[in-house]
């Protein structure tokens, strides 16, 4: 007797196992599935084979050669489209010539069920088909089949509810049939056996029988599935037999390959299958698991009921229970992985990272060290713990943030917005950041929403559209200045506000679900430009600023526009204001290296000199930040640009609030009191430290970036109005920045951090609290110790596996000593 076996489906349901391999072809206890299948088949002496394939033909054709090696003969089909179960089997029916039955099974099932007393039966009856059947405990996901005493098929029932379960048995996908069959199934046509064959027959009064198996049976649908599948061959419960030579140890069943160095103190437990070439180092807890060929378990690791496939690498302490690990994975140190995971091949989990249960990680990502990772990471390459860093959305252009990624960012962000509203969006000159906008566009109009589009813009141009009616959210698309090959979206709400934490948890829920909201043709969104929104920025700009001041000292400054779009539309506001401008950079480009601002500081500073102007100004390619160089030729940039500025407007200003964030030095509370200001620290965010506008009694707010807000014109940071207002301040004060640089005093501040993984992250905040204790300490965001003149603040990075350490004291040294101190303490604690 011959069998066809159907080895060509595309495994989506068990994805991404079956990313780079035929479903059949998933290794069970160290060999295909198919290889089992075939095993069973051989057992029973059938050994002429016709596999059926379509998905990765050549995966299953390269493995198998002619079968010769498996004792077996193999003839191979390949349909040309996918014409469906007995469509394919009727494309290959060249092979099945005569009049004798032959066998279908699946090649993706894993049994040991006698095929002899299935094929007599069916001669036995005389029928044109015989469906072997059998019992399984949930049978709504299979089709059930119910049949008279006899044997007789009299009713199918395709995904039937609970109150039609009158049998619990279930096709299991192995018949016998006679080539009589042929003449009801349409040639080059999509036909299935179950949906199509099986209902005409039965319409027809054909002799369609069903039979009982018994044996073990699973199909291998899903990973779940999947893992028990290689839990029950270890377990015993089905008679196939795993790779590697049974040793002879009482009490164990261990099955090792050739070539394996496993260390005299590992603990090997239950039954384990080790594949060739593996090293397993010193205490290291195997139990009940399968490691795949050439794979490393380092010392004091534990694999319980899991399965690694070939090439893994498991480093020192790591966990890793009931879970799936692909080939050519790379797990770092003290790695915890939860029951039900799969990890795909390619990829890289790092250092004390945590892999939630039931997570399906696709291949080729990397896991950052100490991630938590609660939710199945499919797009981009990187998991950073959350989708967003404080509003934006970042990842390498093209290959984190690819086109597909950004559709379906775009359909999430739009999906939680009304539909029919509309969104402004702009970019940066690049071309990865515009490529990648376009694609997100797609996403958004998926989902009903317009875009406005601003095209190639500064920040603070789209930020201050929102700050008016019209635009229910705005989204930017820029390089990063830190990696240029790294794209930013930077997301705004209505009033140009970085969106807030609620809004971002529920955008990625969203995201994570794919649970995207899609419109009928009609309602597909539009894009539009939106014209004269840059007269609107100039109009409210000249308007917010004392520009007659400007106008009557003719400053002669060198400005650096650091290749960006302000150049376009800022440098007629300045002449406007009657400044002789030395421009820098003022052009556009669509790629290249960033810009360093430090290179571009000290020539900048050469330029001021040389050219005999009053100042210097480095703006962003995005018009958000600031630095400053004096005439002298001195850079201001960071803190020096926050005090600079500062002191500049206690000498020019009466009154008012000043934000910072808690960290900066607490000289600035002394010198707002001197001259008649109060000071409102945040918390030590940007966006928390933006969101201080909403005081209306806040009149300049201050991140020691470069980045300033000056509310009487809008709430967001825009370099371009902080320039204006700094050459306003000079002229009402009549004073050069070296003059107001001489009267700030110095401060003895000092910044660094410290490596802390996430899970220490706990335990570092708990010791910090408790070393407050009895101190004068506040906690608004991290611990804050003061001293005699002196504090400390302990604050951990939101996004990233460092602990901030900042400080002020009263000399140098003092500040040097707190720091040193502090690191260590933290370095201590970290250590436990």
């Amino acid at each position: 007797m011959k069998a066809v076996v159907l080895a060509g489906g595309f495994g989506t349901r068990i994805k991404p196992l079956t990313y780079s391999l035929p479903k059949p072809m998933l290794p069970l206890a160290g060999k295909p599935i198919l290889e089992h299948v075939v095993d069973v088949l051989k057992n029973h002496g059938i050994t002429d084979l016709i596999f059926l394939l379509y998905f990765q033909p050549e995966v299953i054709k390269n493995y198998f050669g002619d079968g010769s090696a498996f004792g077996v003969k193999i003839s191979y089909t390949i349909p040309l489209e996918d014409y469906g179960t007995a469509g394919a089997v009727k494309f290959g029916s060249e092979h099945l010539k005569g009049d004798e039955p032959f066998l279908i099974t699946s090649g993706d099932l894993l049994t040991d069920v006698d095929l002899g007393t299935l094929i007599d039966f069916h001669k036995n009856r005389g029928a044109m088909v015989t469906i072997g059947l059998t019992s399984v405990t949930d049978p709504l996901q299979f089709g059930i089949v119910i049949t008279d005493n006899d044997g007789r098929v009299v009713k199918f029932l395709e995904k039937p509810g609970w109150g039609e379960v009158f049998s619990d048995s279930v096709n299991a996908g192995i018949y016998v049939m006679d080539p009589a069959v042929f003449d009801f199934i349409p040639g080059k046509q999509p036909f299935d056996f179950s949906h199509d064959l099986f209902p005409r027959l039965l319409s027809d009064g054909k002799p369609i029988f069903g039979f009982s198996l018994r044996g073990y049976w699973r199909d291998v649908g899903d990973a779940t599935s999947y893992l028990q599948a290689n839990m029950d061959i270890l377990a015993g419960r089905v008679g196939v037999r795993g790779s590697g030579k049974r040793l002879d140890i009482v009490g164990k069943d261990i099955w090792l390959g050739n070539n394996v160095d496993i260390a005299p103190d590992v603990e090997l437990q239950g039954t384990v299958i080790i594949g060739e070439g593996v090293k397993i180092r010193g205490k290291a807890q195997i139990r009940d698991s399968i490691i795949g060929d050439r794979s490393v378990v380092l010392k004091n690791s534990k694999i319980i009921n899991s399965i690694l496939w070939n090439d893994t690498y498991i480093d020192e302490n790591s966990n890793i229970e009931g879970s799936v690990i692909c080939s050519n994975v790379k797990i770092g140190k003290e790695v915890h992985i939860e029951p039900g995971v799969v990890v795909s091949e390619n990829c890289s989990i790092d250092n004390g990272a945590v892999i939630k249960e039931g997570v399906k990680i696709w291949p080729s990502k990397e896991v950052e060290s100490g991630a938590i990772v609660s939710s199945n990471v499919i797009w981009g390459e990187r998991w950073r713990r959350s989708l967003f860093e404080e509003s934006k959305v970042t990842g390498l252009s093209n290959f984190e943030l690819t086109p597909e990624f950004a559709a379906k960012l775009g359909a999430a962000f739009a999906s939680f917005l009304p539909r029919g509203s509309s969104v402004l969006m702009g970019r940066d000159t690049y071309r990865a950041p515009r490529m990648i906008k376009r694609a997100f566009v797609a996403g958004v109009l998926s989902a009903g929403v317009n875009v406005k589009d601003l095209k190639a813009i500064p920040i603070p141009i789209l930020r201050y559209k929102l700050q008016t009616f019209g635009e229910v959210g705005g989204v930017y698309f820029r390089y990063s200045i830190e990696n240029p090959e790294v794209t930013e979206i930077l997301f705004y709400d209505s009033n140009g506000f970085e969106t807030s934490v609620s809004f971002e948890k529920s955008f990625e829920r969203i995201f994570q679900r794919e649970d995207f909201r899609r419109v009928s043709e009609g309602a597909v969104g539009r894009i539009s430009d939106l014209s004269g929104i840059v007269d609107f920025y100039r109009e409210g700009f000249i308007n917010a600023i004392k520009r007659e001041s400007i106008k009557e000292k003719k400053f002669r400054i060198v400005v650096d526009f650091s290749f960006g779009s302000s150049s376009e539309y800022f440098s007629s506001i300045l002449s406007e204001l009657g400044c002789e401008v030395i421009s820098l950079n003022a052009y556009a480009v669509e790629h290249g290296n960033g810009v360093d601002a430090d290179r571009a500081l000290e020539l900048l500073s050469k330029i001021v000199k040389a050219t005999d102007a009053r100042a210097g100004f480095w703006l962003d390619p995005w018009a958000e930040r600031l630095y400053l160089v004096d005439e002298a030729g001195r850079i201001y940039k960071d803190m020096d640009s926050l005090f600079l500025l500062f002191h500049l407007i206690l000498k020019a200003e009466n009154s008012g609030v000043i934000a910072f964030p808690l960290f900066v030095p607490s000289h600035v509370e002394k010198a707002a009191r001197e001259n008649g200001f109060s000071i409102k620290r945040t918390k030590n965010s940007v966006r928390t430290l933006s969101e201080s506008v909403r005081d209306r009694d806040v009149k300049v707010v201050c991140f020691p970036d470069g980045r300033f807000i000056f509310t009487e014109f809008q709430i967001a940071y825009d370099g371009m109005f902080a320039l204006a207002k700094t050459l306003e301040l000079m002229a009402r004060l009549d004073v050069k920045l070296s003059e107001v640089s001489k009267g700030i005093p110095q401060v003895n501040f000092l910044h660094t951090t410290v490596p802390c993984a996430w899970e220490s992250k706990g335990v570092v905040m708990r010791k910090a609290s408790q070393e407050a204790l009895g101190k004068n300490a506040t906690f608004l965001d991290g611990v804050k110790i003061s001293f005699n003149g002196s504090w400390i603040l302990i604050f951990p990075d939101q996004y990233r596996s460092i602990v901030h350490l900042y400080t002020e004291a009263k000399s140098e040294k003092e500040a040097s000593l707190l720091i040193s101190e502090y690191k260590e303490k933290i370095e201590n604690w970290v250590k436990g």
